[in-house]
């Protein structure tokens, strides 16, 4: 990797089938129990990073200027784990099919005009840290890969404190605590292009 390297829909198609290779092996465990410190379950977690790929794709595709599109992805409730990462798997080559269409040029709104790359860092950041979320939940070891968590670290949060690609990605998104520095409770993520760093 090179510091001048960009998120883009490499990095989201790895992310995504990071999160499958991870969590297949465990689908028929039960995904109701809490992912990590979040109020949602396993299953619910999962759910949502479908549907945030799929409403980042969405967002290029229709490139609205002031707001998300208003349409939601809705999975059946008795859709089993082994489905939902098929659901998880679709959206992500969703995100990454509008990641290949789209100009560099291109703007829509995630609070402010964000570009393809910011779109690719935001799929790659869920992916990642609600893989992290779930096998917390389901008591399962693993660590976000370095190398897509020092990409999403560089494009969404620039204030990194200087620590180890995971764990700093973590404590940027409130999920851990480094030493002399107490868990966040509250974070924003730097997509925009015209947010101030």
């Amino acid at each position: 990797m090179t510091a001048m390297e960009t998120v883009n829909g490499r990095h989201v198609s790895a992310a995504v089938d990071e999160m499958v290779r991870v969590l297949t092996p465990h689908v028929a465990r039960g995904w109701t129990v809490p992912a990590s410190t979040l109020d949602w379950s396993c299953w619910t977690t999962a759910a949502h990073v479908a549907h945030d790929l799929l409403a980042y794709a969405g967002q290029l595709a229709g490139r609205p200027g002031a707001a998300y599109l208003p349409f939601d992805l809705v999975i059946r409730p008795d859709t089993p784990p082994a489905q939902l990462l098929h659901v998880v798997a679709a959206c992500g080559r969703l995100l990454c099919d509008a990641l290949a269409t789209a100009p560099p040029t291109t703007r829509a709104w995630h609070w402010g005009p964000t570009d393809p790359s910011g779109f690719a860092a935001l799929g790659t950041n869920e992916a990642l840290l609600h893989t992290w979320d779930i096998t917390q939940g389901l008591a399962i070891p693993w660590r976000p890969p370095s190398n897509l968590c020092e990409l999403v670290l560089a494009r969404l949060f620039p204030n990194a404190p200087t620590a180890g690609p995971a764990e700093a990605l973590l404590w940027c998104t409130g999920r851990v605590a480094l030493p002399g520095r107490p868990r966040l409770t509250s974070w924003v993520l730097k997509a925009a292009l015209d947010q101030s760093p």
